[in-house]
């Protein structure tokens, strides 16, 4: 048995390796988990939303001094 058979473990750029795939991850969870369900529940939020009616009910009840 030598010790030429057995592999030097990586040591040069091992932090940079880690660090890009650590980043990849990390951007995908980000696109994917975060940010596509909030577009989608902006999108259905004001697929519905009716301003006028929103600002008649702030209105009745006061939070406008000016809007009679």
């Amino acid at each position: 048995m030598t010790s030429s058979a057995l592999t030097k473990p990586q040591v040069r750029d091992l932090l940079a390796k880690r660090l890009r795939f650590c980043i990849r991850r990390s951007c995908s969870f980000c696109k994917f988990d975060v940010a596509a369900p909030r577009k989608k529940a902006r999108a259905d939020f004001y697929r519905n939303y009716d301003s006028m009616k929103d600002f008649e009910e702030m209105r009745k009840a006061g939070i406008f001094q000016s809007a009679k």
